[in-house]
């Protein structure tokens, strides 16, 4: 496709902690949400399964949003994708919070995730305005904005989140959600400047196929997809089905699951904000891709293998004051080793996407990588719905463990194709 070339912004850190802002109050109004849609739903009376579904139905929205939006960005620019899919967002979640059942609620859901399609395109944006070498350690401020969404979010859910009240108690998270997702979309009309100019009209468009054959005919790309299929099917099995095991394990509510999910935010944030880019440049983005699908590996064995005895609820006297810590404490810390795994990921991902795409097509290429999360996380939650009602509560934790090891080698695969494909083009 033909581009009409864009200045890159005058102005690139200021345009770049406006995007931080923005990614992180989208963000913080996400991680409001998840951790308490399991709750939410219950109070819907909703079975174990149907839970799982109304967490694919997102995904499902995701996987036909993002090659879209990604593909437009490209085209219109970046700016008023944002726009637009911050704006669905807000009309999303408002609508969840009056939904009188569990399958409008998957509607609900499902038109939410058509909207969400901004992650590809804030990463567009990086791309637009960051050197190759650079860009592992932008995509991972970027990774940031996402971790500390995850530390507000899931912490400010849990206090707001009111049990004892019934299905009234969880709409006040939602209410919150929504109007973050506005504040966002206006952040976006007020400040951020556009990193694209628009393509030129008679340019042909590139075809969600035609895209799908680019990224087939990529040998890192491809590859790279395969480690977000693999890696993402075991994440989001663990996540739909956490706040499930967790209260029937150690009796936990939202409040607990939104605080484990807060530490997993901490963790994210200070290892996407601080080590990420810094682990690239000295070990190469393939040996630390791979090292962080391992360890989240072993973070999700450690969670099944921890005795519920050994871990009972305790007050720790620190003298002027005691801190009481629920039963299976240890718990947020080893998903806290999980998430330093996992933070690893996507800046790393994205950046070999971007270091392997032509600047035309780096906005369809990332979205093609979202929508291939989007698949796992769509298939994730249901397999993992059938392993925890049908064989056990731990099969869907030990089944995402085992799916690290093949992302590892295929993040190896990636890396060794990408030092073929620079070798031959220098």
């Amino acid at each position: 496709m033909s581009q009409i070339a864009a200045p890159a912004p005058r102005a690139k850190a200021p345009a770049l902690a406006v995007l931080f802002l923005v990614v992180f109050i989208n963000l913080v109004g996400f991680g409001l949400v998840v951790p308490l849609l399991p709750f939410f739903a219950q109070s819907l009376n909703a079975e174990p399964w149907q839970i799982t579904v109304m967490f694919s139905a997102y995904s499902l929205g995701q996987f036909f949003a993002e090659p879209f939006w990604g593909r437009l960005s490209d085209r219109i620019g970046r700016k008023p994708v944002l726009l637009i899919t911050l704006a669905s967002n807000a009309v999303g979640y408002l609508a969840l919070a009056f939904v009188p059942n569990i399958w409008l609620a998957v509607a609900v859901r499902l038109f939410t995730g058509l909207g969400a399609g901004n992650i590809s395109t804030v990463q567009g944006y990086i791309a637009d305005v960051t050197p190759p070498a650079d860009r592992a350690g932008r995509m991972g401020m970027i990774g940031a904005a996402f971790g500390l969404g995850f530390i507000v979010g899931p912490g400010l859910g849990g206090v707001l989140t009111q049990p004892q009240l019934g299905h009234l108690g969880y709409q006040l998270p939602i209410f919150v959600a929504s109007a973050l997702a506005a504040l966002a979309a206006v952040g976006v009309v007020v400040f951020l400047r556009e990193s694209r100019a628009k393509a030129d009209p008679a340019a042909p468009r590139t075809r969600f196929l035609a895209g799908l054959h680019d990224a087939r005919a990529n040998p890192v790309v491809s590859r790279v997809l395969l480690v977000t299929l693999t890696y993402m099917a075991g994440f989001s099995a663990m996540e739909s089905v956490f706040g499930l095991w967790a209260e029937d394990r150690y009796q936990w509510g939202a409040r607990e699951v939104g605080l484990s999910f807060m530490v997993v935010g901490i963790v994210s944030a200070l290892n996407q904000g601080i080590f990420t880019g810094r682990l690239a440049k000295r070990f190469g983005e393939t040996r630390v891709l791979a090292t962080g699908m391992l360890l989240f590996g072993v973070s999700l064995v450690l969670q099944v293998a921890a005795p519920t005895a050994w871990f009972p609820a305790v007050t720790l006297d620190l003298g002027a004051f005691s801190l009481p810590l629920t039963q299976g404490w240890v718990i947020p810390i080893v998903m806290a080793l999980g998430a330093f795994g996992m933070s690893m990921a996507m800046p790393n991902i994205s950046a070999m996407i971007s270091r392997a795409s032509p600047p035309d097509r780096q906005g369809a290429m990332l979205g093609l990588n979202m929508a291939t999360g989007s698949i796992a996380r769509i298939f994730g939650p249901l397999f993992a719905g059938a392993l925890f009602s049908g064989i056990g509560h731990d099969w869907p934790f030990l089944v995402g463990a085992a799916l690290t090891v093949p992302a590892a080698i295929l993040a190896v695969n990636a890396g060794r194709a990408l030092r073929r494909s620079q070798s031959a083009a220098g």
